[in-house]
């Protein structure tokens, strides 16, 4: 059985410039494979969450499995890797190039904190498919006061 990989993070310094982005959308018109940073694509994302759990769907179709980073922390889930590019013959020009490929990245800010232990994704069909279970929000930690 293959594994996603996934890292637990304590941090959530994961803002993307998206002025980067922008001046990158606009020059990719007249070269559809330019990127001026490591970050070309940004998958879509579907969330939702039920009473107990936040799930996430990312559509990276054509992403090998072990090309897949997971990030997650309590609030913060990243979604990274690499998609190859489309073979084509050497001579061959692009007409068209919508399909992304190279490095991709996503960093999602979930609604409720989720209990990082019990983490799960599948990736199937070109869905990445990540469950999360939210920590329960009547939970009181009780501690001892001691004499001084």
């Amino acid at each position: 059985m293959d594994y996603i990989k996934i890292r637990f993070v304590d941090h959530t310094d994961f803002v993307e410039s998206e002025f980067y982005r922008t001046v990158e959308e606009m020059l990719r018109v007249s070269n559809p494979r330019f990127t001026l940073s490591r970050h070309q694509w940004r998958p879509q994302v579907d969330i939702y969450e039920t009473r107990d759990e936040i799930v996430i769907q990312a559509e990276i179709a054509g992403v090998r499995q072990e090309e897949i980073l997971l990030e997650i922390s309590a609030a913060v889930v990243k979604i990274s890797g690499t998609r190859s590019g489309g073979a084509r013959e050497e001579e061959a020009r692009y007409r068209l190039a919508e399909i992304p490929c190279g490095d991709f990245e996503r960093t999602l800010q979930l609604p409720a904190l989720i209990d990082t232990g019990t983490a799960a994704a599948v990736y199937q069909n070109g869905v990445l498919a990540i469950r999360l279970s939210k920590r329960p929000l009547n939970r009181i930690h009780k501690i001892n006061v001691q004499h001084g």
